[in-house]
């Protein structure tokens, strides 16, 4: 046999042997797994078996417990139906006493006004025999005194009265008098109470100040080449400047004390400075103003401060202080506000009244004598202006408008306001007629002169002898200044009354201005 088909041989035993192993093998595990297999399903019975006995018994259990549980519920419901019951019957019992109670009141009561009823017949029948009886007196009467009922009513009524109407006129004089002798001492006492705790001094100041100058050479300096100094400030400032043999002093005149402190000032700077020349003067008095300004303003704060006022509009504060520098009759305004303000106050707590609001009106009473002499009207219609403009309470406003009578005073403030300006008008040296007078008629010059077209500016100088007047060279040329100055002058004459003469001086002043840069 050729070797390679003994390979072959043996390669197919192989394979052979190989498959009959695997068959074999497969055989052995298919016998091994039905064995596992059915002690398996031995155990799942057994387990199904235990289960269902776990099952039962629980079942059992539960049912047992159930039985339990609704017997004991039972037994509960029973002792509530037991108790509901018991207290359903005692309810009923409490009901019943009740219905008994209530049915013998109301026998009582059906009694009370059967019994009731019988008493008002009886009354009735008293009654309509007592008229009877009454009607039969009166007939009696009336023919024994020859009168009707109505006749002796009227009679008797007309004597009560006439007697009532004399006693009630006798006690209404003795009272009148009573409450009059009251009041006048009472009054007395606070207004003496106020007086004396409100004591001020009148301090009456000139129309002119003086200012002293380090030696007689400052006055040329001042006065300038051919007077353009001078001219230039009194032109500012609208004061007048007196340069006379009084040695190391120029007095300055002016009516406007505002302008004169301005002036003061800006000269008293020009003199410590020493450079005097126009454009340095027309830069101090620009300074000046606004110090004076601020003065103004500081003592309206001031004021306000030391009567207890506040809440005072910004506005009405800088008015108050311009009174600083405004006289009546000689007597300083803002002084006399203050000291109106304290004295209305006094008099206000004496009285039980608002004394805030006392001391409010009496500081604001002269507010309209604040305003230029170019606001139309008098200071009381001027002052309730500002006031219902800054928003001041209608008080205040009514005390304003009625403290010199020119309406009725409705309200308690506005009379205390009223016997305060009485007061403080009345200590002495407050009133000098003669300087008020003199006063207003430089107001009125001024008046005028601002009153016609291409005015700007218009001074009162010399104590009145002088107007000065400067005009917008824009609107007013050489030749139509003639004519404003004679129709000045005659308006001048027909309205004002003033001693001697007034020269008008009108200014048109021309400037060109330019700068190098």
């Amino acid at each position: 046999m050729p070797p390679v088909y003994a390979v072959i041989i043996g390669i197919v035993a192989l394979l052979i042997g190989g498959v009959i192993g695997v068959f074999s093998g497969i055989a052995y595990r298919k016998k091994v797994s039905e064995k596992e297999i059915g002690s398996a399903e031995e155990q799942a019975k057994k387990i199904v078996s235990d289960g269902e006995k776990q099952v039962e018994t629980m079942k059992k259990e539960a049912l047992l417990e159930a039985k339990e549980e609704i017997l004991r519920q039972r037994n509960d419901a029973d002792r509530e139906i037991k108790d509901r019951r018991g207290e359903v019957a005692r309810m009923e019992r409490r009901l019943s006493q009740k219905e008994e109670s209530l049915d013998k009141k109301t026998e009582q009561l059906e009694a009370k006004a059967e019994q009731l009823e019988r008493s008002i017949k009886d009354n009735e029948l008293a009654k309509a025999e007592i008229e009877k009886v009454l009607k039969q007196h009166l007939k009696t009467l009336e023919e024994i005194s020859s009168i009707s009922v109505e006749e002796a009513k009227d009679q008797l009524f007309k004597r009560v009265e006439s007697e009532t109407k004399y006693e009630l006129a006798q006690r209404m004089v003795e009272l009148e008098e009573q409450f009059k002798e009251e009041a006048d001492a009472k009054a007395r006492n606070i207004i003496a109470l106020a007086i004396q705790r409100s004591a001020a001094d009148q301090v009456v100041e000139s129309t002119i100040s003086v200012v002293n100058l380090p030696s007689e050479e400052m006055k040329g300096r001042i006065i300038g080449r051919e007077g353009r100094n001078i001219q230039k400030l009194e032109t500012l400032t609208g004061v007048e400047l007196i340069i006379d043999d009084t040695p190391e002093a120029i007095t300055l005149s002016g009516f406007d004390p505002v302008r004169r402190e301005v002036a003061r000032i800006a000269l008293e700077k020009l003199i410590s400075d020493g450079r005097i020349h126009p454009a340095r003067i027309e830069e101090t008095v620009d300074k000046a103003t606004h110090e004076v300004d601020a003065a103004i303003k500081q003592a309206g704060e001031r004021a306000t401060f030391e009567v207890g006022v506040h809440g005072i509009n910004s506005e009405l504060v800088k008015l108050l202080g311009r009174l600083r520098y405004r006289q009546s009759y000689g007597q300083n305004v803002l002084q006399h506000s203050v000291e109106v303000a304290f004295l209305a106050g006094i008099m206000a707590d004496e009285l039980g009244v608002d004394s805030t609001l006392a001391r409010r009106a009496g500081l604001l009473h002269d507010i309209g004598k604040a305003f230029p002499h170019d606001v139309e009207g008098s200071h009381v219609e001027i002052g309730v202006n500002a006031a219902k403009k800054y928003k001041e309470s209608r008080e205040v406003i009514h005390a304003i408008e009625a403290h010199h009578n020119d309406v009725e005073p409705k309200t308690i403030v506005a009379v205390l306001v009223q016997a305060a300006d009485a007061i403080s008008a009345a200590r002495p040296g407050a009133r000098r007629e003669d300087l008020e007078n003199y006063i207003k008629r430089l107001e009125k010059l001024e008046e005028i002169a601002l009153g016609f077209e291409g005015v700007e500016k218009a001074y009162a100088i010399q104590a009145g002898r002088e107007i000065r007047v400067m005009v917008k060279p824009e609107s007013v040329n050489d030749e139509s200044m003639k004519v404003i100055a004679r129709e000045m002058a005659q308006k001048i004459k027909n309205e004002v009354k003033y001693p001697g003469q007034i020269k008008i001086n009108v200014i048109r002043e021309s400037r060109a201005v330019d700068y190098a840069k």
